[in-house]
C-alpha cells in the first residue's frame, strides 16, 4: 500500500532535523532539491556522471556544515551555493580555467524569434569555453557581481567582465550559424 502525504513540508522545515543529523532528514531534502541541484553543477560542468559526483558531494558539505547556516535568507539559496562553490572546485581541481583572448568575433542581431529548448541553450553553453562558460553562469544564472565573480574565481574584474563579452559574443555566433543553417531545434 502506497502512502500518500496529505501535508507537505518545506525545505526549511527540516533544518532542525538536520542540525541533528537525523538521516531520514538528509533523505527528504535530498529528495527534495537534488534534481534541481544537479541542474546546477550540470550548468557548469559538462559531464553529467561527474556532476552528479559534485552534487553528492555538495550534500555532504551541506549536512556537515549546517550549523554554519544561520537561518538568514533563503535555505535552498545556501544550499545553491555551496554546490557553485563545489562545481568550482572541481573544474579548478580538474585543470583550472582556461580564459580566452579577446577574439574578434562578427557581431551578428538575430532578428527571427528563435525557439530552442532548455537542452538546447545548454548545449550552446556547453560549447563555450570553461573559463568564458563558468563567468557567464556565475553573471547570468546565478546573479552575482563582477566582484563577486572576481573574488571567487581569483581572476581580475576586467577579466570577469572580458570573459562574459566573449561568451556573449560566442552565443551570437553560435546563433547567426545556426540561423544560417535554419535548425532551430533539435541541437546535438
Amino acid at each position: 500500500m502506497k502512502l500518500i502525504r496529505l501535508h507537505k513540508k518545506k525545505l526549511e522545515d527540516y533544518i532542525d532535523d538536520l542540525r541533528t543529523h537525523k538521516r531520514v532528514a538528509q533523505k527528504e531534502v535530498y529528495d527534495l532539491i537534488s534534481a534541481k541541484m544537479l541542474s546546477v553543477c550540470r550548468q557548469y560542468i559538462r559531464d553529467i556522471h561527474y556532476a552528479e559526483d559534485v552534487m553528492i558531494a555538495g550534500f555532504m558539505k551541506v549536512f556537515t556544515n549546517i550549523d554554519k547556516y544561520e537561518n538568514k535568507g533563503n535555505f535552498e539559496g545556501w544550499i545553491r551555493r555551496i554546490m557553485v562553490n563545489e562545481s568550482i572546485s572541481f573544474l579548478r581541481a580538474q585543470k583550472g580555467f582556461d580564459y580566452i583572448d579577446e577574439i574578434e568575433v562578427k557581431e551578428e542581431v538575430i532578428e527571427d524569434d528563435i525557439e530552442l529548448s532548455m537542452e538546447d541553450i545548454q548545449i550552446l553553453i556547453d560549447q563555450l569555453p570553461e573559463g568564458c562558460r563558468t563567468v557567464f553562469n556565475l553573471y547570468v544564472v546565478e546573479g552575482y557581481k563582477h566582484s563577486e565573480i572576481a573574488k571567487l574565481l581569483t581572476i581580475q574584474e576586467g577579466t570577469s567582465k572580458s570573459q562574459l563579452a566573449q561568451a556573449r559574443k560566442l552565443l551570437q555566433q553560435q546563433l547567426a550559424i545556426l540561423k544560417q543553417q535554419g535548425v532551430w531545434n533539435g541541437i546535438k
